[in-house]
């Protein structure tokens, strides 16, 4: 059943506590994005190809459990707290104690401290997709107004680009405050955990699931076998994994590697306050204009926009010498452009849920979302395992003055694998997305009144 709350406009409380999520998932997430490498190099003493290769098994094993959260929700009843939202309140505690002990070091042997990062990283992986599945669908169920949706899919990108500025404002000052870089990093990291559970509370208190469906009769329920299967008729959905795939590839990628580019090519790894306020800050500012602009362009333009914006700033990036004013002001340049980008996919993959239902038949929110996650999770793993094996193979060792050689390896690191990863992923969007906004108003009409005559036959 689809109730008529699904019809109304979202207030803004709605939206600004959806975005606060996705706050809460960042204080939690994006500490190991940004840390967690160099924390396994420097602190709790692995090599670096150890430490991609956690990233790279990690992921899988991640990806593998996102599907199956997401099969799990598909199947389950919906509560008195609804169907995606006690996953976002119950869970987020088990998740915040596995993120401080992902960056706990201890004095085990070389072996013990690989199988230790193994299987906290795993375990906070698991942790991580109880909420996230739920949270990622949560947007679906919410409304199918398409303005929004986008909004929606702002305020996550704001969210999720705030969480950022701030993890790379507080953490280092709050680990390099403590004369033991151990302790620092359990008091920065805890803080910033309990923090992510207040904001995952909210989240949960103030949203709504208003586009519901009754659970299906045992008789009439389809194979999780086949509703797989299914997504393969899901052009938008295929095409969004794979876009996904390459860009999340390069975010992440530059996220992990910042750290080593401001140590060593510009000999200042303090920067990471200034870098992540004027980038991200602006990229937060961008976020805001995601609504307007998809209103005038399209989501499928602006994603685009947004793509060629970002290339462009990381070759100019990569083809000047590095100091610092040409890097932050370029940086912010290719911030502001790829917020456009990062933000699309969570309202575009909404779209695709509804896509899946007009073509098959069958609403799964679950399903849908935890597929797309699946081709984040490999991008992660990618993102994770090719700086840590590049290192390797550019000559880093870890607290001395690095080679010209590894400098240039470190700065194509930070910048043109990046631009190519882009590069791919706006090729793919060209060719392959095809839902276009026409297509999803058709969508949404047809849906509606399909619910409409199936409403009135059981009320007959």
């Amino acid at each position: 059943m689809m109730e008529n709350s699904a019809q109304k406009k979202l207030t803004l409380k709605e939206k600004v506590s959806y975005g606060l999520g996705d706050v809460g998932n960042g204080f939690m997430f994006d500490m190991g994005q940004i840390y967690l490498l160099k924390f396994y190099t420097d602190i709790l003493g692995i090599s670096a190809y150890w430490g991609g290769l956690v990233f790279l098994i990690s992921k899988i094993f991640d990806a593998f459990a996102d599907s199956s959260v997401g099969a799990f929700i598909d199947k389950r009843k919906v509560g008195k707290r609804g169907k995606f939202r006690p996953f976002i309140l119950f869970g987020s505690i088990p998740l915040a104690i596995m993120t401080v002990i992902s960056f706990m070091a201890p004095d085990f042997s070389d072996t013990g401290k690989i199988i230790f990062a193994f299987i906290t990283y795993m375990a906070f992986g698991l942790s991580y997709s109880i909420v996230n599945i739920p949270y990622g669908s949560l947007a679906a169920s919410m409304t199918q107004d398409s303005v929004d949706r986008a909004s929606l899919g702002s305020f996550r990108a704001i969210g999720s680009q705030f969480a950022m500025l701030i993890s790379g404002m507080v953490v280092i000052p709050i680990v390099l405050y403590f004369p033991d870089q151990k302790l620092g990093y359990t008091v920065g990291i805890g803080s910033m955990a309990l923090i992510g559970v207040i904001f995952h509370y909210i989240c949960y208190r103030n949203t709504n699931e208003n586009v519901i469906r009754l659970p299906k009769k045992e008789e009439e329920k389809v194979p999780m076998s086949k509703l797989f299967k299914l997504l393969l008729s899901n052009r938008p959905l295929i095409a969004l994994c794979f876009v996904c795939l390459f860009m999340v590839a390069g975010s992440n990628l530059r996220t992990a590697v910042q750290l080593y580019y401001l140590q060593y090519n510009l000999g200042n790894p303090g920067l990471m306050s200034l870098l992540s306020f004027t980038s991200i800050g602006i990229a937060v500012i961008g976020s805001f204009f995601i609504p307007a602009l998809v209103k005038r362009l399209g989501k499928k333009k602006t994603f685009i926009i947004g793509l060629f914006i970002g290339i462009a700033a990381d070759i100019a990036n990569f083809v000047l010498p590095a100091n610092v004013p040409t890097f932050i002001i370029l940086l912010t340049i290719g911030s502001l452009g790829l917020s456009f980008a990062l933000g699309l996919p969570w309202v575009m993959v909404a779209d695709a849920v509804d896509y899946h239902e007009w073509k098959t038949g069958q609403r799964t929110e679950g399903i849908v979302y935890s597929s797309y996650s699946f081709f984040r999770k490999l991008a992660q793993a990618l993102a994770g395992f090719i700086p840590g094996v590049a290192l390797g193979l550019i000559g880093y060792v870890p607290n001395a003055e690095q080679t010209a050689g590894t400098l240039l390896g470190i700065k194509g690191l930070m910048f043109l694998i990046p631009a190519g990863l882009n590069l791919i992923a706006a090729i793919i969007l060209i060719v392959l997305y095809n839902l276009t906004e026409d297509l999803y108003k058709k969508i949404v009409d047809e849906l509606k009144d399909k619910q409409k005559v199936n409403e009135s036959l059981k009320s007959a």
